[in-house]
């Protein structure tokens, strides 16, 4: 008796992850009769992160659905701005995206990142833990059943990585309020405060201070503010409006 089977059509956003015989139309694709349809789109290889909307034969269905022989699928993308309901919206980024988690920082999104390679399995509880949406583009560590939510970061550049996070989920913007080292909460800051890290042409310079009220970092507007302040206003410009 041959195997159920049925068609499968995954969306042109979604192609990078599926072979190149199955990135233009539908084509054929032999089921158990038991796995899941989440299971089946997974074996393809596409995270069900970056899954929105399952159709069978037109009717939308949940990952939970076992297809039947002679049955149509057809895979969205998530949609955009992606909600993320349950917990405020933060991110746990891996060691390959520390440029990112700056300038997310840098926009005042809250961001965690590890500087050190962990391992997948440390990550994805941590992203359960503290309800941070993991972002990587570490496929076999978005397929963990352990994380809270995820999503692929798409480019390699972080330009467009940025642009792309904040395209799909519409993070609130407050540029300036947070530490680009460890995250935490700038407030400003006397000159006496910070003189211990102020070099003496920076200590005549400067008047304008803020401190990282948890690892007690110091920031002024120095030479490398202009680059910083154009990412802000990209940002702002393309992203802080309604959507």
């Amino acid at each position: 008796m041959n195997a159920p089977e049925i068609r499968v059509e995954v969306a042109p956003e979604l192609a990078l992850f599926v072979p190149h015989a199955r990135r233009a139309g539908a084509t054929a694709l032999a089921v158990d009769g038991v796995s899941t349809l989440g299971h089946v789109v997974e074996s393809l290889g596409v995270p069900l992160t970056e899954v929105g909307t399952l159709f069978v034969d037109g009717r939308e269905v949940p990952v939970s659905h076992v297809p039947a022989d002679g049955e149509s699928v057809d895979v969205r993308p998530v949609a955009r701005p992606q909600r993320v309901p349950g917990a405020p919206l933060r991110f746990l980024l891996d060691v390959h995206l520390g440029t990112l988690a700056r300038r997310l920082r840098l926009l005042g999104v809250d961001t965690a990142y590890e500087s050190a390679d962990i391992g997948d399995p440390a990550l994805a509880a941590r992203s359960a833990a503290e309800r941070r949406v993991m972002l990587s583009r570490d496929r076999g560590l978005l397929r963990r059943r352990e994380l809270w939510a995820g999503a692929f970061v798409y480019s390699t550049g972080p330009e467009e990585q940025l642009r792309d996070v904040l395209d799909r989920f519409a993070p609130e913007l407050r540029p300036w309020t947070r530490c680009t080292a460890c995250n935490g909460l700038l407030r400003e800051a006397a000159k006496e405060e910070v003189a211990d890290q102020l070099k003496g042409g920076t200590r005549k310079s400067y008047d304008v201070f803020a401190r990282c009220l948890d690892c007690g970092r110091a920031y002024w507007k120095g030479a490398h503010h202009e680059q910083l302040e154009a990412i802000v206003e990209r940002a702002l410009r393309d992203f802080a409006g309604d959507r």
